[in-house]
């Protein structure tokens, strides 16, 4: 493969670039600047904005970055840094990636889902740092009027508050403010928000001049509101017209939702219905964000939940391509939710996922959207909850080099691969290559640094770490140190007291019980911190050459 000459010597020249981006924003005009563009926004890893990481580029990958964000725009596929590209990346837009989340369909060019969203209806949020140059009741009325846009469409509510814990936070910053993600000055990028699962703040530079109802300036209504769509747990949408696409158009007195982000955000959250109460969910200062502290205690093991609580060995976990997390265990399944276990269930397996059956072996869903499930010699694959045509497949047909009765699978976040699990040993499956698993597999599971054989579940969770679960126990994998972390109490931890919140488990396994009283027993909400993350932390996009010469 060719070594892009021109890439490497204008390596040196980013150390200039980065010190510049945080002191203004600079146009994009050369090959050095549209690099950093396209790794900021999720197109090249972001080792690449990294000039001493000693990256060698190919022309062949800085051309399909080029063209991924072209087809993103809508722009002809060139692979070359053309004027309209040039154009695109000099606009003002929002700071979050382009490339977050699950498209609903790639052939129809809509709306993509993050992943995450809030579990409850009623929302609450303040402003906790005003902008400079705009008044403080006229910043609350255009804040107002964002959060309605997203109302006026669905059954959320949102409340503002002046103080207090709240579901959003909003601030007006300039440069680095903490989050490791620094404001470019006037133009550039405009502000940044965090989805659900990271918190839903919306932070906005301040070095922008906000305008309301006015051609001069940065309409401050049309980009809260699309941040708001972050906060909600939309990803930017590849249709021009949409609110919910990357770059701002300027100001647009006749403002309304395209149709793509009334479709993409009552995908999350339903339709509006006037038939409901606004205070109707009687659960809503105990859920959300993981901000809220009222829940002090996790829940007990009454009613449904005993059963996972008495014995919390499970046969699967897994992400649905909606972002809601399913614990499967014999014929049942059950949805954690922020704070646990979700009321109603177990449910019957085959009560929603029609032709399913109990007792599978692992779950896990593809980048495409499609969830797969294996057990024994079959797997089965499902949109959404519906069995797609054909199924089940034998797993040697459709998984080549896989074995029969897996113990566990993932898509891992390190390279986007498949890993099965089985015994003492674990398999690559890349569906990109030929043959799908090298002659080199498979190998031994004690190259994942601290994990044991014979696990019973995996799972990527959406805070970027990677959760082994065997017999009672689970174990935190950090996918950049390759290792089990390090933490206190230690890993294993005991997944009925720390995942499924049930109260009669001791919070750290078998062998630490002895030392539990000498630790202050956490409450709820600090039990779920262990699965809170960053956003600026993006673990999906670390694809580090340490990683790939570890799993190869």
């Amino acid at each position: 493969m060719a070594t892009c000459k021109s890439c490497i010597a204008l390596m040196s020249s980013l150390v200039l670039l980065l010190s510049c981006a945080l002191r203004c924003a600079v146009a994009v005009q050369t090959d050095a600047q549209a690099m950093m563009y396209l790794s900021q926004f999720g197109y090249l890893s972001p080792s690449m904005k990294n000039p001493n990481s000693g990256h060698i580029m190919s022309e062949e990958t800085m051309a399909r970055a080029l063209m991924e964000f072209q087809s993103f725009v809508g722009l002809n596929l060139t692979g070359h840094l053309d004027d309209e590209t040039l154009h695109y990346m000099s606009m003002p837009r929002c700071g979050v990636r382009d490339k977050v989340g699950f498209a609903t369909d790639s052939r129809s060019r809509r709306y993509a889902l993050q992943g995450s969203r809030w579990r409850v209806k009623d929302l609450t949020y303040k402003i906790s740092k005003y902008p400079k140059l705009l008044g403080k009741s006229e910043t609350d009325s255009e804040i107002r009027k964002a959060f309605d846009v997203w109302s006026d469409v669905t059954p959320l509510t949102f409340t503002h508050k002046k103080s207090g814990q709240v579901h959003i936070e909003i601030r007006f910053e300039k440069g680095e403010h903490g989050d490791g993600d620094p404001f470019d000055g006037p133009g550039g990028t405009l502000a940044h928000a965090f989805f659900p699962v990271y918190g839903g703040d919306a932070h906005f530079d301040d070095s922008e001049k906000w305008s309301i109802g006015s051609f001069k300036g940065t309409n401050l209504f049309q980009v809260a509101a699309h941040e708001f769509g972050h906060s909600l747990g939309l990803s930017h949408s590849d249709v021009r017209s949409a609110l919910m696409a990357p770059f701002y158009r300027g100001y647009n007195p006749s403002f309304t939702l395209d149709s793509d982000d009334v479709e993409a955000i009552q995908a999350l959250y339903g339709a509006s219905t006037s038939a409901e109460a606004p205070d109707s969910d009687d659960d809503s200062t105990s859920q959300g964000s993981g901000k809220k502290t009222t829940t002090q205690e996790p829940p007990g093991t009454e009613g449904s939940d005993a059963e996972l609580c008495t014995d919390t060995k499970v046969n699967a976990l897994f992400n649905s391509a909606a972002g809601e997390t399913f614990v499967f265990k014999g014929d049942y399944y059950w949805k954690l939710t922020d704070d646990g276990l979700a009321q109603g269930f177990p449910k019957p397996i085959a009560g929603t996922w029609s032709g399913l059956p109990g007792n599978i072996d692992a779950a896990f869903t593809y980048k495409n959207g499609k969830t797969y499930f294996f057990k024994g010699t079959k797997y089965w694959k499902y949109t959404d909850t519906t069995m797609d045509d054909g199924y089940p497949k034998d797993i040697s047909e459709g998984f080549a080099g896989i074995p029969d009765n897996v113990d566990a699978a993932l898509v891992w976040s390190g390279n986007g691969k498949i890993y099965f699990f089985k015994g003492s040993k674990f398999w690559k499956f890349d569906p990109m290559q030929k043959p799908p698993v090298k002659s080199t597999y498979p190998k031994p599971i004690s190259n994942w640094d601290g994990i044991p054989d014979n696990i019973d579940a995996v799972l990527h969770y959406t805070n970027g770490y990677t959760y082994f679960f065997k017999d009672e126990n689970y174990y935190r994998f950090n996918d950049r140190t390759f290792a089990v972390d390090v933490a206190d109490p230690p890993f294993p931890r005991n997944a009925g007291y720390w995942w499924f919140g049930c109260r009669a488990e001791n919070k750290g396994h078998r062998q630490e019980v002895t030392a539990a009283p000498s630790i202050i027993r956490p409450t709820w909400m600090e039990v779920r911190r262990d699965h809170k993350g960053n956003q600026n932390t993006d673990v999906g996009d670390l694809i580090l050459d340490a990683g790939e010469d570890f799993f190869v």
